[in-house]
């Protein structure tokens, strides 16, 4: 994967206003950084955990994100939303590898993180996306929560999360279609990223298949780019290949 092809934002009307959660991880923080560098963006606001106020949230304060819209609210009406949160494991969690080691707090933590805390986002600013022309919600997920392409088994807690995060993309695609029709909700595989939640398991990674955060990035937000009214609802990879749910 290169990123040799140029990201025209062309799709979009002009001058984009984006906002992106989880903007001090390693997708985050370089689709940040291509956004603010794009002639054609006009507005990034950067959520993170280490965000100053009132761009600083939590995916398990409801309050918290709550506060990032409305401060995204005053701005006007959002062009793009990138949701680049999630959790695979912790110094305390580990992906399950026998159903023998299911832990009901751990998981109730990857849903909380993985789903819930997406669902809480989409619940504030899917109102907030531009109506009078192209806009997106754009949530990372992963082509492990595809309960069609899933042939290993294992990593249950993150597998579950990720397919009802999927589940909930295609539901608010549905409802947004009535309330905004030109609106855009998706998913998006960023492939295996050399970032913290990938590092325990890249030895296992095929040779070119691990992509820094930059690659991953600038191919995501070129199939935002590509993305029509009919591709909502659905789990796109970085190669802008759907994924079945």
């Amino acid at each position: 994967m290169t990123n040799e092809t140029p990201l025209e934002f062309g799709s979009f009307a002009r001058p984009m206003r984006a906002l992106v959660f989880g903007a001090s991880g390693g997708i985050g923080i370089a689709c940040t950084s291509i956004l603010r560098a794009h002639p054609q963006v006009a507005e990034v606001y950067a959520a993170s955990r280490t965000a100053e106020a009132p761009w600083r949230f939590s995916l398990d304060d409801e309050a918290s994100i709550a506060a990032v819209a409305a401060a995204a609210r005053a701005k006007g009406p959002l062009d793009l939303v990138f949701v680049a949160t999630g959790m695979l494991h912790s110094a305390d969690q580990q992906p399950e590898k026998s159903w023998r080691s299911l832990d009901p707090a751990a998981m109730a933590r990857a849903f909380a993180l993985n789903a819930t805390g997406p669902a809480l986002i989409a619940k504030h600013t899917l109102g907030l996306l531009r109506r009078d022309a192209k806009s997106v919600f754009a949530c990372l997920s992963a082509r492990v929560g595809s309960i069609e392409d899933n042939r290993l088994g294992g990593w249950h807690a993150y597998r579950a999360s990720k397919a009802a995060l999927n589940m909930l993309i295609r539901n608010f695609a549905i409802e947004l279609r009535q309330r905004n029709p030109q609106a855009i909700c998706v998913g998006l595989h960023p492939g295996t990223v050399d970032t913290r939640l990938s590092k325990p398991f890249q030895t296992a990674v095929a040779p070119g298949k691990l992509f820094t955060p930059e690659t991953s990035a600038h191919a995501l937000l070129r199939v935002v780019d590509g993305l029509t009214p009919t591709d909502s609802g659905r789990l796109w990879a970085w190669d802008g290949q759907p994924i079945p749910f």
